[in-house]
């Protein structure tokens, strides 16, 4: 369930046991410097194959074939953006295999 405060701000709702928790969303851009920039919506406990997932929806190609990067640094598939620490509104690299 997802609920919108305001146009910039989108808030997830979790029901747990019995009362709701509320986490903001993350809006990351990813350029593959190529020409295509992507601004995807996502969780900061999803993990970096969740993102992969939710970016080749929108550029059509496999989420197998793209690979996330920032500076020197490869994002791997397992461990969750807030691991790696990627807030709001960051840009990450985006190369193809």
């Amino acid at each position: 369930m997802s609920l919108v405060l305001n146009k910039n701000c989108l808030v997830t709702l979790v029901f747990t046991s019995n009362y709701f928790v509320y986490r903001k969303m993350l809006e990351v851009t990813c350029n593959d410097r190529l020409g295509k920039k992507v601004r995807v919506k996502c969780n900061p406990d999803d993990t970096v194959g969740d993102l992969k997932k939710l970016i080749a929806a929108q550029t059509g190609t496999r989420s197998d074939k793209i690979v996330l990067k920032k500076w020197y640094t490869v994002f791997k598939d397992h461990i969750k953006l807030s691991d790696y620490e990627i807030h709001d509104g960051m840009n990450l690299e985006l190369y193809y295999q």
